[in-house]
């Protein structure tokens, strides 16, 4: 039996593009001992993977060359040799880019039953996924969200930025969104309930953008939940109330190589602010809960979420690209089934 995969080719030295993905016909993987093999339904599409891209010290170790591309899954298991997983399991994995996958069933979390008969099999690479429970963690134990307060989040319509506002909504605060164009904008505020929606393509200077915000958040920020970083992340933090909160979540603006600098460091400390990145990953023990609000919040229509689609495993390394140009609408996905 044999399965399709994409490889990293080569690393970018500056923007990613074709070039540096690999499509491959291999042999699919006998199954060892402890191990289970996948059939993938979707692959999920995300910001985090255009850093593993790079050779650089990060939060995780890079995708080798001619290794698979990283990647979260969901999928049914064909064949099993781990206690407690069985053919015809719905499963989350971390299966890559690929149409088959052979994991560790043995290891926490790296596999993980779900039950797809009363949630979309694709939510839960999305908001009843690792894009939701980062939103979760960063509302919650990051900008610690209160009733009253306003918060700021970017890439708003995005598979992350749209949870952190509906939680927020949720929790009693005001919520101003940050995306690109009028149709993304439209749907945060209309679909979505947030309070207000600046498309910072129209506000290209700090000055414009800044002007943008203080009228859609008269009383300042309390809390930011960044994605996006660079002139966005500068014109939130000079809006930061004291006392302010930035849960430090992407900062896709850079990940080509481009400057992130903090025009006004100074303001951390006049303003007493607390800025803090954070990688899902490691919180481990938040994810119950997390997942449990999240999938109430879906099934009952509370939480609402939108998806592009790419089809076939071909088209991933074009729908990655596009996802760091922010032309996805919503969770960006492959559907390989």
């Amino acid at each position: 039996m044999t399965h399709q995969r994409i490889v990293l080719a080569a690393r970018p030295e500056a923007e990613a593009g074709l070039q540096h993905f690999r499509l491959e016909t291999v042999d699919t993987p006998a199954v060892p001992d402890g191990h289970v093999l996948v059939k993938v339904h979707y692959l999920s599409l995300d910001p985090y993977m255009r850093m593993r891209m790079n050779d650089a010290k990060s939060y995780a170790a890079p995708v080798g060359l001619g290794d698979v591309m990283v990647g979260g899954t969901v999928g049914e298991i064909v064949e099993s040799k781990q206690a407690g997983f069985a053919p015809g399991d719905t499963v989350v994995c971390m299966g890559g880019w690929q149409e088959m996958a052979v994991l560790d069933a043995r290891q926490p979390g790296l596999v993980r039953k779900v039950d797809a008969s009363k949630l979309p099999l694709s939510s839960f690479l999305g908001a009843v996924g690792m894009p939701g429970v980062t939103a979760w963690v960063g509302v919650n134990h990051i900008i610690e969200a209160k009733a009253g307060e306003t918060i700021v989040v970017s890439a708003a319509s995005g598979a992350v930025g749209s949870v952190v506002g509906q939680l927020a909504k949720a929790k009693g605060c005001r919520v101003v969104g940050l995306a690109g164009g009028a149709e993304k904008c439209s749907y945060v505020v209309k679909e979505l309930g947030f309070d207000a929606c600046i498309d910072y393509r129209r506000f290209p200077d700090f000055d414009a953008l800044g002007q943008a915000l203080d009228e859609a958040a008269p009383q300042g920020v309390d809390g930011n939940f960044e994605n996006v970083g660079g002139l966005i992340l500068n014109v939130v933090l000079s809006r930061m109330n004291a006392f302010g909160r930035v849960a430090l979540c992407g900062m896709i603006s850079g990940y080509d190589g481009q400057s992130l600098a903090i025009d006004n460091a100074r303001l951390l400390l006049t303003q007493r602010l607390k800025l803090q990145g954070f990688i899902v990953s490691e919180h481990m023990s938040l994810w119950p809960a997390a997942l449990k609000e999240l999938g109430t919040g879906v099934a009952t229509g509370q939480i609402r979420f939108r998806e592009s689609v790419a089809q076939g495993l071909a088209a991933a390394p074009e729908a990655f690209l596009g996802l760091l140009k922010g032309k996805n609408f919503g969770k960006q996905l492959v559907k390989l089934v």
